[in-house]
């Protein structure tokens, strides 16, 4: 996740609008990024947000 951002406010805010703004599912989104999908769940997770795939975002 080395272009992701690290504070987890920024991250669940980054995150959530480029799923919203460029891509259509996390899968998409890791793939683009070269991010471990687990790794950025269980990060967020850590924080109390969860992701909603009907939704394509955190929450």
């Amino acid at each position: 996740m080395n272009e992701l951002p690290k504070d987890p406010m920024i991250l669940f805010s980054f995150v959530n609008m480029k799923l919203r703004d460029c891509y259509s599912s996390l899968d998409e989104l890791c793939d683009d990024m070269n991010a471990d999908k687990d790794e950025l769940i269980k990060k967020l997770a850590s924080f109390g947000f969860e992701y909603n795939p009907e939704s394509n975002r955190f929450w």
